[in-house]
């Protein structure tokens, strides 16, 4: 299953690694691509919405489902 949630906060590249690399460490995860320009991350896998969105706001960015 794929899921978009909204990430704000990230300005660069290295933004978008740290919240890939939150999202592929959720149980469920099989894939993760952060994009800044469209302030979005798309998700594979049959991870929970609340956790993704939790991870990420863990990882220090504004995200919402």
């Amino acid at each position: 299953m794929t899921q978009t949630i909204t990430v704000e906060g990230m300005t660069c590249e290295h933004c978008e690694q740290t919240v890939e690399e939150a999202l592929e460490e959720v149980e469920g995860v099989t894939s993760a691509t952060a994009d800044r320009n469209s302030e979005s991350a798309t998700v594979e896998g049959s991870a929970e919405r609340d956790e993704l969105v939790t991870v990420v706001e863990d990882a220090g960015y504004d995200a919402s489902a």
